[in-house]
């Protein structure tokens, strides 16, 4: 006990430091100070994650998102070295950046957001000039992406603009209509790459590693590999870190079976990341991150040992595995966005059986685009047919009436979600066990018969020695009068007629 208090609390101080150093060196210091005066500067910064793009009016990638890390910035005549996290906003030309590219690029320096973790923005006036070229996977991976947008174009357009945002994070070709019905229904985790997808990468290559026979060093090798490599693939963004991490442990929690092994992961997981970025703890996608994963393991595994056997073990997954993600983040997303989505689980379960084929034909595909471009366009076309699936899950699911309910607003809000979480885990036990749900209601109304029975017995008790209290004049304090100790039937009103007097008999007469 002592251990793991000690080394609780020196995790617990190393946490706090970093936090303290990383909070002084974005509120503190001359980058802090041009941030705040919203100074032109002319910066050289390492591109962080793969560029995003923020759709205008009319759903076009107007300009670009790209998180970096400072290395030097010039301002005034003065050159400030320092690493701070920032994001560039930038024009068509920063759509082609990727992760550990070394840039120039000259702008105004703005506050970030409140709730965001990066030091501050930067509105980038000029293209960014490359210092050093990309690393090779990242190039590659870069590529690739957009060979794999290419392909998909003989699609049909939701299944265009969904499938490359599933396989590779690409979201530049989705339709706006398409993107606001899906965040309706509480859908939005399917347009970009997620913790469901690492952990379907991660679920084949180690069933491909079992078919194989493959002994388990190697085969663990061999999957987590593969998950780097798709982590490469999609861009090493934070969240896709984040998703990597939390996907491999749910699967490892549901293929071990052990929700105890699977918490501990977790724990660790957790513990890692703080420490390693402890701003992540103000980060609300980590935390549905986390959520999520620890409804899978505490949950998700109950879930599908209530389904009967006649069901098979994929589709009893299907309905567990969104299910439980879902109980544990709705109270969370409705501090978010304050609505129920009514038919956000009802969507999500019959979405989720589309999303494996999606995920698993889309990733084959995208290597064979430059190899074979044929057998890609097959796999494509396969993946893009179940993709439509889930743009028209979606799209129906948006039009039904009552769609998006209003909800209490802050702590109301998340109490009530909660209360509506817990009600309806308790309604999937007594759907799934209703000869146990019968069992337990005959043994709630025989423990209420006893707690009935008992009562009346002591009322009956009490109302026992209350008449004779009353009788006798003693008993309970409640009960005695001023007469209390005389005789009290001298105080009794005597009538005005004379009383009957009934004649008696000696013994033996008659």
């Amino acid at each position: 006990m002592a251990a793991a208090v000690g080394v609780s609390l020196m995790l617990a101080a190393a946490a706090a430091a970093h936090s303290a150093a990383g909070s002084a060196q974005r509120f503190d210091g001359p980058l802090a100070e041009a941030i705040t005066a919203g100074r032109s500067v002319v910066a050289v910064v390492e591109v962080a994650g793969s560029p995003r793009a923020v759709t205008g009016p009319g759903g076009a990638a107007e300009r670009w998102s790209v998180p970096v890390v400072t290395q030097e910035v010039s301002t005034g005549g003065v050159r400030i070295r320092t690493r701070a996290p920032l994001v560039i906003m930038g024009g068509q030309d920063w759509g082609s950046v990727v992760p550990g590219q070394t840039l120039r690029a000259a702008g105004k320096l703005r506050p970030a957001d409140p709730g965001r973790t990066e030091a501050g923005n930067l509105a980038a006036s000029t293209a960014p000039a490359r210092s050093t070229a990309g690393p090779v996977l990242q190039e590659s991976a870069r590529e690739l992406r957009g060979r794999f947008v290419s392909a998909a174009s003989f699609l049909e357009p939701d299944a265009r603009g969904l499938l490359p945002g599933m396989v590779t994070g690409d979201t530049s070709a989705l339709d706006q209509g398409l993107a606001n019905a899906m965040k309706l229904v509480g859908m939005t985790h399917l347009t970009a790459v997620s913790g469901a997808n690492c952990s379907l990468v991660l679920g084949a290559l180690l069933v491909l590693c079992r078919r194989f026979r493959l002994p388990r060093a190697p085969a663990a090798g061999v999957a987590l590999a593969g998950l780097a490599l798709f982590v490469v693939l999609v861009g090493p963004d934070a969240s896709v870190l984040r998703a990597a991490l939390m996907g491999a442990i749910g699967v490892a929690s549901l293929a071990g079976g052990r929700s105890g092994r699977g918490l501990s992961f977790l724990c660790l997981a957790v513990i890692g990341l703080l420490l390693f970025d402890p701003a992540l703890g103000t980060s609300v996608g980590f935390l549905l991150s986390v959520l999520a994963t620890l409804g899978i393991i505490l949950l998700g595994r109950r879930i599908i040992d209530w389904i009967p056997v006649v069901v098979p073990r994929w589709l009893a997954a299907s309905v567990a595995v969104p299910l439980s993600a879902q109980l544990l983040c709705g109270p969370v997303i409705v501090l978010l966005q304050p609505q129920f989505a009514t038919y956000a689980l009802l969507a999500n379960v019959v979405a989720s059986p589309l999303v494996a084929p999606v995920t698993l034909l889309g990733t084959a595909a995208v290597p064979l685009v430059a190899l074979l471009p044929w057998a890609a366009t097959v796999l494509i076309a396969v993946a893009g047919t179940f993709s439509s699936g889930v743009a028209a899950t979606a799209r129906f699911a948006a039009q039904l009436p009552a769609s998006a309910l209003p909800w209490p607003e802050g702590v109301p809000g998340l109490l009530s979600m909660l209360l509506l979480s817990v009600l309806t885990f308790a309604l999937v036990w007594a759907a799934a066990r209703p000869r146990r749900l019968i069992r337990r209601i005959t043994e709630a109304h025989s423990v209420a018969e006893a707690v009935v029975e008992l009562l009346a017995t002591r009322m009956q008790r009490v109302r026992h020695s209350c008449s004779v209290a009353l009788r006798y004049g003693h008993g309970g304090p409640g009960y005695r009068t001023k007469s209390a100790g005389s005789n009290p039937q001298s105080r009794l009103r005597k009538s005005a007629k004379p009383a009957l007097r009934r004649s008696t008999f000696p013994p033996g007469g008659t």
